[in-house]
């Protein structure tokens, strides 16, 4: 089969137009079979000073594409994938994603999906929590909030759409663990899950930076997630509600 990939090179920003404004310009691949969508997200990445390097329309071509990069010592950044892909439409996008973490450790993954899909999510945040993602497509008109998560993801963090956060914490099998934390606490953990830091969480909830690294410090210690842990502690933090 012949699988539909093309290279791209930013066109509307000037090289570095992305670091210009303190983010830090990444290499992307995006693998969406919407022709209209992937050229969409092409656009808003190129636009702020990013690289696509390529463009494809399914799984295949996907894990061909980055296993010719690899091949080269030419891996992106990171990797934006739909979770349903061609040809059955069901979940050759996110299986793809599961195989590249695993192969590639340091490539970071975002992955899109029309609803929030619980079972995908939870097997793509499995074991290295480090340099992935989960958004709803709907997030993609949100632009800043897209093109920072890409960002983030490429750089070893994390990025889960509010929705998806509500319903894997709100129906995990562990939630004999959430009933040490506090409403507020419970409030302070979404938004980090979000990828925010301390100081973005103390803006959205209108509160000191120090009251809300007392929320964190109490949610480490209730959560059983020691200083040795590092700063893992933060995603480790909502993956102790999807590990079973």
């Amino acid at each position: 089969m012949e699988h539909e990939t093309h290279a791209h090179t930013a066109q509307a920003a000037p090289p570095h137009a992305a670091a210009t404004r303190g983010a830090p310009a990444v290499r992307v691949v995006i693998a969406e079979d919407s022709v209209l969508l992937r050229e969409g997200l092409t656009r808003l990445l190129t636009d702020r000073g990013h690289h696509v390097v390529a463009g494809v329309g399914d799984a295949d071509a996907l894990l061909e594409t980055i296993g010719d990069l690899a091949a080269q010592d030419d891996l992106p950044d990171v990797v934006v994938a739909d979770v349903r892909m061609p040809p059955t439409h069901t979940d050759e996008g996110v299986r793809a994603a599961v195989r590249l973490r695993r192969e590639h450790p340091g490539l970071g993954v975002l992955v899109l999906s029309q609803y929030v899909e619980e079972r995908y999510a939870t097997e793509l945040l499995a074991g290295n929590s480090r340099g992935v993602g989960y958004l709803l497509k709907d997030r993609v008109a949100e632009v800043r909030e897209f093109v920072d998560a890409v960002v983030r993801v490429a750089g070893g963090g994390t990025a889960l759409d509010p929705e998806v956060v509500a319903q894997l914490l709100g129906r995990s099998r562990k939630q004999d663990v959430l009933a040490g934390l506090t409403p507020r606490e419970r409030e302070v953990l979404g938004l980090m899950a979000e990828g925010r830091t301390n100081s973005a969480i103390a803006r959205q909830l209108v509160v000191s930076d120090g009251a809300v690294e007392k929320h964190v410090s109490n949610i480490f210690l209730k959560l059983g997630l020691s200083p040795s842990d590092g700063d893992h502690r933060r995603v480790l933090a909502v993956l102790t509600y999807l590990e079973s």
